[in-house]
């Protein structure tokens, strides 16, 4: 009986651990880039702003002294599109003065 009640209660453990089939583990593929035109219209934003800001401080003009201009927040295909787009933000401001930027930019 000893005998009997000693394989009983190690065979526990597996009868309660159930089945043991790994399961499947749920794959979420990474958002899709922005499209390259919001990407230039965040760009020329940060660009416009940061030369208002450059403009209230009396700070020489220089878009590539922004951390948004050296490490642009978007990813690396369209760094390009983003630069280009902030320096002509910020070329706004310093040429027209702190207009609003153009509708659809």
């Amino acid at each position: 009986m000893r005998k009997l009640f000693a394989v009983a209660t190690l065979m526990l453990p597996f009868a309660l651990a159930g089945c043991s089939h790994p399961q499947p583990a749920p794959y979420y593929p990474p958002p899709p880039p922005p499209p390259a035109a919001d990407v230039a219209q965040q760009g020329y934003h940060d660009g416009f702003e940061a030369a208002q800001r450059d403009i209230a401080k009396g700070a020489p003009p220089d878009p590539g002294r922004h951390t948004h201009f050296r490490n642009p927040p978007v990813p690396p295909p369209l760094i390009a599109d983003y630069r280009h787009a902030f320096r002509n933000g910020y070329d706004q401001v310093y040429r027209h003065g702190p207009t609003p930027p153009p509708p659809g930019y």
